[in-house]
């Protein structure tokens, strides 16, 4: 069965450096810091590779979220595919399959995140086994 999880997240982005190949192409690499609160009580840690162009870019990440998801605790790994088209977010973030571990072995779904006034908010629809 189908259920969401809902509240919001900080987060905190560290500029990292690149490789030499890099340096003039435009790309940008952070490393990034997430507290989760509200339905997910979680801890995340992530790596942002980033272009930036004249008009606002686009970026693209992973991260590792270790936690509790609606009182069942483990870790598993979101996979960020997001673009930024002159402001507005085209997103797809997904459950690497298979990467759930403990009480959360066997976890599918699907993130949104939103920002209003600096403030960041998910909804995320989520199928574990054996969940009533």
């Amino acid at each position: 069965m189908q259920q969401t999880a809902v509240g919001s997240f900080d987060i905190t982005l560290n500029p990292q450096p690149l490789s030499r190949a890099t340096e003039k192409s435009g790309l940008g690499r952070l490393s990034l810091d997430k507290q989760f609160k509200g339905d997910l009580d979680a801890t995340s840690q992530g790596e942002m590779l980033s272009f930036r162009s004249s008009v606002p870019g686009s970026a693209g990440y992973v991260e590792t979220v270790q936690g509790t998801l609606h009182g069942r605790s483990g870790s598993f790994v979101l996979q960020h595919s997001s673009t930024m088209n002159r402001g507005a977010p085209v997103q797809s973030i997904t459950v690497v399959p298979d990467s759930g571990t403990d009480a959360l072995s066997g976890l599918t779904g699907s993130m949104v995140t939103t920002i209003t006034d600096r403030h960041h908010s998910y909804k995320f629809e989520y199928m574990l086994p054996d969940q009533s």
